[in-house]
């Protein structure tokens, strides 16, 4: 009795040039969207508030609500920035961390903690705290607080979605 076997060779071939691939096409998915409104919106918070912050202050001191809501804008600047960066540079990190709880876990924690500080200082804007140059300003950045506290809480309800697998 005789056999026929079939047998495949297949050849890799790798060179060791170094070059940087940019993963463009998360960028049209809609968490890599989300990822840039998120760092386009916490950049112009970091902004605001680090520019008035340091002009403005009448005992050198800032105020706890504006404080909070600084250090929490850059927080989730540094680690949104950090997100989007490693997807973008490699092609694989975009498919495979959205299949982990860390995405799950990072834009619950970002939108709670966002959404607390933009509902401190817009409390201290309407009790009149701050005279008209810091009020225009600080309402302006707790609104854009509240915009992007809705991006992390959709972000989080996508990462959830994708880690269950629905």
């Amino acid at each position: 009795m005789s056999h026929s076997v079939v047998i495949t060779r297949t050849t890799t071939t790798t060179t060791s040039t170094s070059h940087l691939v940019l993963n463009t096409g998360y960028l049209r998915t809609t968490p890599g969207l989300l990822k840039l409104a998120q760092l386009i919106i916490g950049a112009v918070n970091v902004g605001l508030v680090a520019y008035y912050i340091r002009r403005y202050s009448t005992s050198g001191l800032p105020a706890s609500a504006e404080f909070f809501f600084l250090l929490m804008a850059v927080a989730f600047l540094i680690g949104t920035f950090c997100l989007l960066a490693s997807c973008l540079v490699s092609l694989s990190t975009g498919g495979i961390i959205s299949k982990t709880i860390y995405e799950l876990v990072y834009h619950t924690i970002a939108f709670l903690l966002y959404l607390i500080a933009s509902i401190m200082l817009l409390v201290d804007v309407t009790n009149g705290r701050y005279y008209h140059t810091l009020k225009d300003a600080y309402m302006a950045a707790a609104i854009l607080g509240m915009i992007v506290s809705a991006l992390y809480l959709f972000s989080a309800l996508l990462a959830q979605r994708s880690y269950r697998g629905i």
